[in-house]
């Protein structure tokens, strides 16, 4: 069989494509038996769509005229067959079940035939066609719209010509019109979906940027071109400044040494607890844990409380959570538009979904991904050991593999509850059951344990307190800072310790001046500076103590009332200034704890809050002796000769003393107001038996007092009053 193909017509939306042939001159065949013989080769020689192998491209022979158009129309199982007069002045008919499923059924099985209801009026005529399948419409519709049946069949005048098109079985745009009409399933489905879809994608970014900032792999500090060319620039003497500032700690290591080696040999054992170093501010904790204690150790990670506590938002706390360990990419803006759509999602439905996070939650996932990438960091060397133990027998086994944390600043706030500070308590405890890292708290807050004891409860802790350095070491240490460009002063580069030498000339009094200063790390580098800058031991000490006296006046005097609410008292004015007085008066700088807190100012319920506060913001330290509070003194060594420098303002000690008398006055006269409105209330004694004129004369007796020391303050006020008029 021999046919010229004239053209190939693709319906690449419907998948399929028409052929337009003819035969060669003079030759007439039937076109079902071309159409016959082209399926016959098919069965023969099968093609299949890569779709679907186990389908068959179909064939067949076009009866009536396909309308060929590229609309926005697409294919459906379901057929509307529409008949429409083949003339003018004809009346088409209705074709019946029958007469449509022998005209339909060659091309594919038939699911249902439904014809027009008998009472609608709808023209033209119809009749609805469902097959099993898209493809049987879809060589239906192609092979026989446009079809003229005749009259012998339809029954009408003149036949009818059916008009077929594809009938959705759903109306348009249902998905989208179903994702709008169901927010309850939809909204909480997505946010789901974005929250799978960013632990999948960006969980493992982070946790491999953690790992690189644990690794310390972008400080070019160890890198072997860099290491050269600062060797090449310190002979030079631009970076001696660095190297003549670790010479200068060497006397605070030295003095230290063995807290240092107790905290090394600690990190090698496999105790599963916190180690905690306390020591007021300017101790020289990071000094002695970081830079000497860690110093060989390859893994470890630093975080400051402080600087993540001091955000001014919930975005800010989390960006800077996020440098503080790598963690990125952050997408902390992100929260802002959650919760928008978090309120427009409650105004919808009349619930969140759950796209915005609490800070809790987003602290615990950064967390939650540091604690991943230490983990993998401290298995690192198991496969380089081709260990064949599991990885928990292997980190409980090998205490020296695991990473360092270093928790700095720790309730830098005093006993302020912080949900930083809790959640990395947690965080902490989590690791060291988990045996993943060794954590250390530096925290100046001596009351700690309350805190990280709610995290790893009946543990006993690991703890250094460092205090303020010898006068010895504060000594040597403002002569190594003196003495730092000269070789001979200090240690030199191989190890080889030299004395500093004695005093040079112009430091006379240096030896006083330090012990009045004390052994604060801060105030001894200050006191060295000024020196070094070309000021006398004398007159550097003389400015320590006036800005010190400045810093007192300004943040625990004339701010303190400020800061003073009923709910959560700190402490008042005349509070700070009777410490301070009291403490100036002593030889010693020391005064006894019972001593104050019998005192008029903090005899009441709040009292021991008050000292608590004062010493949480290092005005003072309280002491102890078996537990109990003892002493009182400076909160730093260099206090007390600030605190006598504040005492010796005449102005502003009348002044103060004033606010003191004044306040005692007040409660003198409460006391009065008191006790005469009872007695007002009893009236006649004589009427009352023995028993209650005991409790009158009582009364009585208490008003007698308050009168008299009622006159002995306003007899105080009326003195420092004239005092404070004569001297302005």
């Amino acid at each position: 069989m021999h046919v010229n193909i004239k053209e190939v017509i693709p319906r690449l939306s419907e998948g399929g494509l028409f052929i337009k042939y003819s035969l060669p001159d003079g030759e007439k065949r039937p076109k079902g038996e071309i159409a016959a013989a082209v399926e016959e080769y098919l069965k023969k020689n099968p093609i299949h769509p890569w779709f679907n192998p186990l389908d068959r491209v179909g064939v067949g022979c076009v009866l009536g005229k396909p309308w060929i158009e590229d609309m926005y129309h697409f294919p459906s199982p379901r057929l509307k067959v529409e008949f429409l007069p083949s003339s003018s002045n004809s009346t088409p008919e209705e074709l019946t079940p029958e007469a449509l499923y022998s005209l339909f059924r060659r091309y594919g099985k038939i699911k249902d035939i439904d014809r027009q209801p008998p009472d609608s009026k709808v023209l033209p005529k119809y009749a609805m066609v469902e097959f099993t399948r898209a493809k049987y419409a879809i060589l239906a519709r192609s092979c026989i719209h446009g079809v003229t049946i005749p009259e012998t069949v339809s029954g009408g005048g003149g036949g009818s010509v059916l008009r077929i098109t594809y009938e959705r079985k759903v109306k348009a745009h249902w998905i989208r019109e179903w994702l709008f009409t169901h927010p309850r399933i939809v909204i909480p489905a997505i946010a789901a979906l974005i929250a799978g879809i960013t632990v999948i994608i960006f969980d493992p970014i982070r946790t491999f940027f953690i790992k690189m900032k644990v690794k310390d792999l972008f400080n070019v500090d160890d890198k072997a071109i860099w290491s050269w060319i600062r060797d090449e620039v310190r002979k030079a003497n631009f970076l001696s400044e660095n190297r003549s500032e670790k010479k200068v700690f060497r006397a605070l290591s030295d003095d230290r040494q063995e807290d240092i080696n107790r905290l090394q040999a600690w990190l090698g054992e496999n105790g599963n607890t916190f180690i905690v170093v306390q020591g007021p501010h300017g101790s020289g904790k990071r000094e002695i844990v970081i830079d000497q204690a860690l110093k060989d150790r390859k893994y470890k990670l630093i975080i400051d409380c402080n600087q993540i506590q001091d955000a001014r938002s919930d975005a800010a706390t989390i960006s800077i959570a996020a440098q503080q360990v790598g963690y990125r990419p952050i997408f902390s803006w992100m929260n802002s538009f959650n919760s928008f759509i978090d309120l427009a999602s409650q105004g919808i439905i009349g619930t969140k979904v759950g796209f915005s996070e609490t800070l809790d939650s987003q602290l615990s996932k950064i967390w939650t991904n540091t604690a991943t990438a230490l983990r993998q960091i401290a298995l690192e060397s198991k496969k380089k050991d081709g260990s064949i133990m599991s990885d928990d027998d292997y980190l409980e086994a090998h205490p020296e593999k695991r990473p360092v944390v270093v928790i700095d600043n720790f309730l830098h706030k005093g006993r302020e509850s912080n949900i930083v500070d809790e959640k990395l308590a947690e965080w902490g405890a989590a690791l060291i059951t988990g045996n993943i890292a060794h954590v250390i708290f530096l925290t100046p807050d001596a009351s700690y344990s309350k805190t990280l004891g709610k995290a790893l409860p009946s543990q006993v802790f690991r703890s250094i307190s460092l205090g303020d350095c010898s006068l010895e070491v504060g000594r040597n240490f403002i002569l190594r800072y003196l003495h730092n460009h000269d070789e001979d002063a200090d240690k030199d580069d191989d190890g080889s310790s030299t004395k500093p030498k004695a005093p040079p000339q112009g430091l006379e009094g240096l030896d006083r001046c330090i012990e009045l200063v004390g052994g604060r790390l801060t105030d001894l580098e200050f006191m060295a500076h000024r020196i070094k800058s070309g000021e006398s031991p004398k007159s550097a000490l003389k400015h320590i103590i006036e800005q010190a006296a400045a810093e007192i006046a300004k943040a625990y005097v004339f701010d303190a009332n400020s800061t003073y609410t009923q709910d959560a008292p700190t402490w008042t004015r005349e509070q700070a200034w009777y410490l301070i007085k009291t403490i100036a008066e002593d030889k010693n700088g020391s005064v006894p704890y019972s001593n104050i807190i019998v005192s008029d100012l903090f005899n009441s319920a709040d009292g021991e809050r008050t000292l608590s506060a004062l010493e949480q913001k290092e005005l003072i330290t309280v002491t102890a002796v078996n537990g109990r509070p003892a002493a009182i003194k400076p909160g730093r060594p260099i206090y007390h000769s600030a605190f006598k420098y504040l005492t010796q303002d005449d102005i502003l000690r009348n002044r103060l003393d004033l606010g003191i008398v004044r306040e005692m006055i007040a409660r003198e006269n409460q006391t009065i107001a008191k006790c005469e409105a009872e007695l007002h209330l009893m009236g006649d004694p004589e009427k009352y038996p023995s028993d209650v004129k005991w409790r009158m004369r009582w009364v009585a007796k208490r008003l007698e007092d308050a009168h008299w020391r009622l006159e002995k303050f306003e007899r105080q006020s009326k003195v420092l009053v004239e005092f404070l008029k004569t001297a302005e």
